[in-house]
């Protein structure tokens, strides 16, 4: 599918695979994702979803969706910012919801974040244990106000996300159902055009907000197109190391870190294990 460089959501002018969806996919896809936000919200009798606006694509494009779904008043969002995260992306948020006119809250959680760390000083310099006390934190804000309000938890997970475990479990996949989990990061963005989210905002550098300075292909080592590229053709696809390296002329070390990734967190991805009865 040919796009004028304006258009392209591709993080490089050549990624190794090119994911992008046709216009009648992109349609079917929207049509797809919208009825299951419906379906999941009637199925569970609940009034409407709560969603966690971060002002990432994931959560702008989740937002998007569901508001769409539902319409924008029976879609809350709640903006959770800390200190460690960038003002102009916790802005996006805002401006997210007011784009779509729904419903929002914005609840600081460093009071909150400072409770776990003063009550466990010794884990308080572990950058990770923190950061994820942060994510873990505004899962519950999402089920206290969902729980308070009948609705239900949208998710804002993609499909790399998934499979590198590139989530923080019973944080941000502490959710209801995960709308946009079938979608690759590249996919993610081009829908996001679609369906009219800002360009500043589809090309935005993704970070999961964790610490100050924190970037998604910083801490996996490597940019989402080459993430999706190896998810797609050797996770999911199964082609084997080596018709990898040669189909995508990506080195042998990104293939094989993606498989560290997704075999790391395979318990990420399943319920926790019990004895056999």
């Amino acid at each position: 599918m040919s796009q004028t460089p304006a258009e392209s959501v591709l993080l490089s002018d050549d990624p190794p695979l090119d994911l992008r969806l046709s216009p009648v996919e992109l349609d079917a896809a929207r049509e797809r994702i919208t009825s299951f936000i419906a379906d999941v919200v009637d199925d569970a009798g609940a009034d409407g979803a709560v969603l966690g606006l971060s002002g990432g694509i994931d959560s702008t494009l989740s937002a998007y969706l569901a508001a769409e779904a539902l319409g924008e008043d029976r879609l809350h969002g709640i903006t959770m910012p800390a200190e460690v995260n960038d003002p102009d992306v916790m802005s996006d948020a805002e401006r997210v919801a007011h784009d779509l006119g729904i419903a929002y809250d914005v609840v600081e959680i460093q009071p909150i974040a400072e409770r776990f760390f003063e009550a466990f000083p010794e884990a308080a310099a572990d950058r990770t244990a923190t950061g994820n006390v942060y994510v873990r934190t505004r899962a519950v804000l999402n089920y206290f106000v969902a729980n308070a309000e009948n609705r239900v938890v949208l998710g804002t997970g993609n499909r790399a996300e998934a499979m590198t475990g590139y989530f923080t479990k019973y944080g941000d996949q502490a959710v209801d159902c995960n709308p946009i989990g079938n979608l690759y990061k590249q996919q993610v963005r081009q829908l996001a055009a679609h369906v009219g989210v800002p360009r500043d905002l589809v090309m935005q550098e993704p970070t999961a907000g964790m610490w100050e300075g924190q970037t998604d292909a910083a801490e996996m080592g490597l940019d989402y197109d080459t993430v999706d590229a190896i998810v797609a053709v050797h996770v999911d696809g199964g082609l084997s190391r080596s018709a990898t390296v040669r189909e995508l002329g990506v080195p042998a070390e990104a293939v094989d870190r993606v498989v560290e990734l997704h075999e790391g967190s395979a318990h990420k991805r399943s319920m926790p294990p019990a004895p056999e009865p």
